[in-house]
């Protein structure tokens, strides 16, 4: 196969006119031309350094970028990176991405260790200190009893003021000394921990954006760029995330090896994804050496390979998820049933649920249970929403950054979910600090604060939402119709104005696409043309692309469903229960009628049944928010999440406190 280099100028031109007429070309224009001016080549330049391992040399030469503190951890603690200990820690970090070198990286972590270690000693002193005499009263108590039966031991006999040997005031340094060290070389071993997170993220990321950076290689390779080329216009693709990160990282070692083999190779001994990103770059190499006709079938290839891969790991997904669901379902009631069965034992029998000794003093039992279950439901509904949103796919999270200017914030404040969170912060905050000087309680000043904060945002989001979505139809009936006419032989400037004089494109103009779906496909089209590719294949493969991407997308939808409505279901259920648990149970007249008809109720006038009510209503919002949060990610991400925890939230409190439930 030859290149088609003579073509190279049509594409362009073809292009430019396509993305001046359709107006969605978000950011794939600019990218396609930027290797054209020059760009490419500074940002290679600038990236070289923040991609290539940072020796002492290096760390040194960009003292003036680094901070003072930098510098100071770096001169007393970057020998440690020589250590053997730290082999497995340099290892991981060539997986990385970070900015920084690893010397400089473990120099920091080394210096917040030495934060840390004071930081926890003072409390631990505290703490042993106030714990030695009851340690020394037990030791004493265990020891005069081995002395009055008649044992003897070498150990000298214990005091009230002494632990064995040593006096309770040593003792305590010493223990504190102790956990002050565990914790030095925990915040270390956290660091590592940290560097195989990232790698682990990272691998992730690559695994799902490696297939869309194929698919686009395979279309550049029916046009007249070379290897580099290709590559260069993948990894300015940001679309493809982790994937053009790598392919950044192996221009820039070309660049500074003199050999695109040799940046290839040494990205592929040092990447993350060591199963998918290594084996393809190393048969990228060789298949680009074979020449182009053998390129574009192994990219064909690989593309087939991926796809086949990417449908078996959605399946996988959607199996994970359903267990998700039971496990958060079943999960979810435990702690409302456990507070529950807390307040009806401490009804019936005080006794079994006698008050407990901590710290701050001593606590009842029932109060205990209900801060415990406030905390774990807290989590794992964090930690469950984390999990729903990890298997959605990153073709389709919409993301939104927050204009630099303020008046820009505030004029996008109704269309930009980022821009209203932070124009609903103030106002959010405001009323909370009205209805703490009101007299309201801290648990609904948090509540109410929330909702007032996560309800605004989450209706901007959903209405952004509907016109991407309506942007999302528009466009793949517009790619359609202009496939068609391309495919008939028309010139695709010709198709394009046609189909936008006889298409009603809507919203589709509506500032500029912005769409996760728009910027994994239309990047398709300019860099295709501008490479020299053929129209006819450039559209088709669009087409292919779009519909499958849209069909995906609604598919995901439609599957999401369930899983919101169990959300709403866990959550209403909870409530229920407890407003008849409240209305039938918690009651001072029906608990003295029990107390008289019952001999198993010794102390009826120990339980406060409006502080019982209180505490109920506080594991029930805990539970609601936990609920919203699953079923908002299920739906459309952690915008949607905001929306649904925050109605649910408001809807309980009004529910319990206009049917005087609490």
């Amino acid at each position: 196969m030859s290149r088609r280099r003579a073509s190279g100028a049509t594409g362009t031109s073809e292009a430019t006119k396509t993305s001046g007429v359709t107006g969605t070309t978000e950011a794939s224009g600019a990218t396609g031309t930027a290797e054209a001016s020059g760009a490419m080549g500074t940002t290679e330049t600038s990236g070289a350094t923040g991609t290539t391992e940072a020796s002492a040399d290096d760390a040194l030469a960009t003292g003036g970028r680094l901070a003072v503190v930098d510098r100071v951890c770096y001169a007393l603690f970057a020998r440690h990176a020589s250590d053997r200990r730290h082999d497995a820690d340099r290892k991981r970090y060539r997986g990385t991405a970070l900015d920084t070198g690893f010397e400089t990286y473990l120099a920091r972590a080394y210096g917040l260790s030495w934060v840390v270690a004071p930081a926890v000693f003072l409390p631990a002193l505290v703490v042993a200190a106030g714990a030695a005499p009851a340690v020394a009263a037990a030791v004493e108590a265990r020891f005069g009893a081995a002395l009055l039966s008649g044992g003897t031991t070498a150990t000298p006999a214990p005091t009230p003021d002494s632990v064995g040997p040593l006096r309770t005031d040593r003792a305590a340094a010493l223990v504190a000394v102790a956990v002050a060290l565990l914790a030095k070389r925990a915040t270390i071993a956290a660091a590592g921990l940290h560097l195989r997170w990232v790698a682990a993220t990272r691998r992730t990321d690559i695994e799902r954006t490696l297939p869309g950076a194929v698919r686009y290689l395979e279309l550049l390779a029916s046009g007249s760029d070379g290897p580099r080329a290709m590559l260069r216009k993948a990894a300015d693709d940001d679309a493809y995330g982790a994937t053009a990160t790598s392919l950044r990282k192996a221009l820039n070692a070309a660049r500074l090896a003199g050999s695109l083999d040799e940046g290839l190779r040494r990205v592929a001994r040092d990447t993350p994804s060591r199963e998918l990103l290594a084996p393809f770059l190393l048969k990228f190499r060789k298949r680009a050496a074979a020449g182009d006709e053998a390129l574009s079938e192994f990219l064909a290839t690989e593309r087939r390979m991926l796809s086949h891969r990417q449908d078996r790991a959605r399946k996988r997904a959607r199996r994970f998820l359903e267990l998700l669901t039971e496990l958060f379902v079943a999960v979810l009631v435990l702690p409302a049933l456990l507070v529950i069965g807390a307040t009806a034992l401490s009804v019936v029998i005080p006794e079994l649920l006698p008050p407990v000794s901590t710290p701050v003093g001593v606590v009842p039992t029932r109060a205990v249970v209900l801060y415990g279950a406030v905390a774990f439901l807290v989590a794992f509904g964090l930690a469950a929403a984390v999990a729903v949103g990890t298997l959605r796919p990153p073709s389709q999270r919409a993301s939104y950054a927050v204009p630099a200017d303020p008046r820009a914030v505030l004029a996008s404040a109704g269309r930009n979910p980022a821009s209203t969170a932070v124009v609903a912060a103030g106002p959010a905050v405001a009323l909370a600090l009205w209805l703490a000087v009101a007299g309201y309680t801290l648990v609904n000043v948090v509540l109410l604060g929330y909702a007032a904060f996560a309800v605004p945002v989450g209706l901007v989001a959903a209405r952004r939402t509907r016109i991407d979505d309506a942007k999302d139809r528009e466009l793949a009936d517009f790619v359609h119709a202009v496939s068609g006419h391309v495919a008939q032989g028309r010139p695709l400037a010709e198709a394009v104005d046609a189909v936008a004089r006889d298409v009603d494109l809507g919203v589709l103009f509506v500032d500029r696409v912005g769409t996760p779906l728009a910027a994994g496909t239309l990047g398709l089209v300019t860099g295709a043309l501008n490479a020299g590719g053929d129209a006819d294949a450039v559209f088709e493969t669009l087409r292919i692309e779009v519909g499958r991407l849209y069909s995906e997308q609604r598919a995901l939808r439609s599957a999401m469903q369930p899983y919101i409505a169990v959300g709403w279901a866990a959550a209403i259920l909870v409530a229920g229960v407890v407003a008849v648990v409240n209305t039938q149970v918690v009651d001072a007249a029906r608990l003295a009628e029990f107390a008289a008809a019952s001999e198993a109720v010794t102390e009826p006038e120990g339980v406060y049944p409006e502080l019982e009510r209180f505490r109920l209503y506080v594991v029930t919002q805990a539970t609601v928010l936990a609920s919203g949060w699953f079923a908002g990610t299920a739906a459309r991400g952690k915008y949607a999440a905001l929306l649904h925890s925050g109605a649910l939230v408001a809807c309980c409190y009004v529910v319990f406190t206009v049917g005087g439930l609490v």
